[in-house]
């Protein structure tokens, strides 16, 4: 139990060396380590780009930008738009709606 929270506790060490919250069902974590903007930081942006409900989140290597990118479902009445930004740079490089079945 105490690797594990101090294996998450490094994890969550951002670009500024701050601790930040990295939630327990974070698909991606382990890229963590690539990216240049925390958690916190995309999650922000994405929030400013689209306000809403974060729903769910993710860091995944994909193509555009870097390469590497913060992916966010956000729902905002009863919609739900997709926002991605890129975990090195902080660019909004997606804000889509989602179909009726989002990933």
């Amino acid at each position: 139990m105490i690797k594990l929270v101090c294996f998450t506790a490094a994890m969550s060490i951002g670009a500024t060396g701050a601790l930040a919250a990295v939630p327990s069902q974070f698909a991606g974590a382990n890229l963590l380590p690539l990216a240049k903007i925390t958690l916190a930081q995309a999650r922000s942006t994405a929030l400013a780009a689209h306000p809403g409900q974060i729903t769910d989140q993710e860091l995944e290597k994909e193509r555009g930008g870097t390469g590497l990118r913060y992916s966010f479902d956000i729902k905002n009445h009863g919609k739900t738009f997709e926002v991605g930004v890129d975990a090195r740079t902080g660019k909004v490089l997606e804000n889509d709606r989602e179909g009726p079945n989002p990933d």
